[in-house]
């Protein structure tokens, strides 16, 4: 009897220790179980532009995951292409939710479809981070408690080269912008911004071209007719390159002030190649002009890691992935919620500098560069330029108060 109580005392010994062994094989399994981010974007329809954001995701991923992850668990993004249609990226956001079981959403480039997942993020209470879309109404009119922003919005740049036209003694404006959000938005809000600083300003002429679709000879006729003392710039991509070459060719620049939302950015401003404009104020991304600190580190590593120059996708989807991983984080979970409410308020270590995601809001305080284009070894860059930190060009929380709806 006693030997066969020993044989069960180390039985049972056996066994627990067994369980004891693969509890804890199991607990280092799922420790290693990625942490899934869902990522929707426009691969196909604008590759120019979403390729190098996705690099710099995944330069970002390899620095957080090298350095053992994200609450011991390497971060994973699954990148899915919306074909830039707003109905296949909320198809795409619902499996990635359901089937795949995300613990949040982020990208777009186009603002339609940033503001179709937004509505889906509210709806859903998904949290959802707009990385690139710039639509003003993504975190104010259609604001809601699942949608947050990273690049600094139409707004806030327009802002910035209000700021710049209210110095000049030009009095008359024309704008053209692309008719959708996004145009929209910019026009407004430089109308606002410079006519807070210059009360006399009038603008005589307002272009609507269709994204991707200008007519660009017609439209820098029609702006010639109104002679305006400067000219505010929204096109962005092909539109962009055909205003160009057509206002170049018919003397519309010559002797008038020219601001460009987002002309200064590599991705529109390298394609013109000599063609590129000079003298214009825009904004951009002078990536070639750094020489110490966060922003040359980063340039330095991008360089090596892809051997190609960075874009300002690529920035913002380096800081996407940082972002993304601070809130997780900060969270101490991956639980929807706990991310949510590490999203607000949020402080983020960037090439840039600091941001905060605010909580009045939900948009981030990066800021944006803006300089004067001109021409180098027959390519268009930007110089002169300076950082301006975002939170500078918010409008003030009673004003934020008012446009943006009771919580979702």
């Amino acid at each position: 009897m006693k030997y066969r109580s020993r044989l069960s005392a180390v039985a049972i010994l056996v066994a627990s220790t067994v369980v004891s062994i693969t509890g804890a094989l199991t607990g280092v399994a799922q420790a290693a179980e990625p942490i899934k981010v869902g990522e929707i974007n426009h691969y196909k329809r604008m590759a120019a532009f979403a390729g190098p954001y996705k690099n710099g995701i995944e330069l970002a991923l390899e620095e957080i995951n090298a350095q053992g992850g994200v609450l011991e668990r390497p971060l994973e993004f699954i990148f899915r292409d919306d074909q830039g249609k707003p109905g296949e990226a909320i198809k795409i956001a619902e499996e990635l939710v359901s089937r795949d079981e995300v613990v949040m959403l982020t990208g777009t480039i186009l603002s339609n479809i940033g503001l179709a997942l937004s509505s889906f993020a509210a709806e859903k209470k998904v949290v959802y981070l707009a990385s690139e879309p710039l639509a003003d109404a993504l975190v104010w009119e259609a604001g809601n408690d699942y949608t947050f922003r990273l690049r600094a919005s139409t707004y806030m740049q327009a802002a910035m080269l209000a700021e710049e036209a209210a110095k000049t003694d030009a009095v008359t404006y024309a704008t053209i912008a692309p008719n959708y959000a996004y145009g929209k938005d910019a026009v407004a809000a430089f109308k606002k911004a410079l006519t807070a600083l210059r009360p006399d300003v009038e603008f005589v002429a307002e272009q609507w071209p269709a994204l991707f679709k200008i007519d660009a000879g017609a439209e820098a006729q029609a702006i010639e007719r109104a002679k305006p003392d400067a000219i505010f710039n929204v096109t962005f991509g092909g539109d962009l390159a055909k205003f160009v070459r057509e206002g170049t060719t018919r003397g519309l620049f010559d002797g008038r002030n020219v601001y460009g939302l987002l002309t200064g950015e590599p991705e529109y401003l390298e394609p013109l190649a000599d063609e590129a404009p000079v003298g214009w104020t825009v904004t951009g991304y002078p990536w070639y002009d750094f020489e110490s600190g966060a922003n040359k580190v980063f340039v330095d590593a991008y360089m090596e890691r892809f051997d190609d120059s960075p874009k300002i996708g690529s920035l913002v989807g380096y800081m996407t992935a940082q972002s993304i991983a601070a809130a997780i984080k900060r969270a101490g979970s991956t639980e929807m919620e706990s991310i949510r409410e590490a999203f607000i308020g949020l402080e983020v270590d960037t090439p840039v500098g600091s941001i905060v995601f605010r909580s009045q809001d939900h948009q981030a305080t990066m800021g944006a560069f803006v300089g004067t284009t001109a021409l180098q070894d027959g390519a268009g860059v930007m110089v002169d330029w300076t950082y301006k930190e975002g939170a500078n060009y918010l409008p003030s929380d009673e004003e934020v108060a008012a446009m943006r709806p009771a919580s979702q």
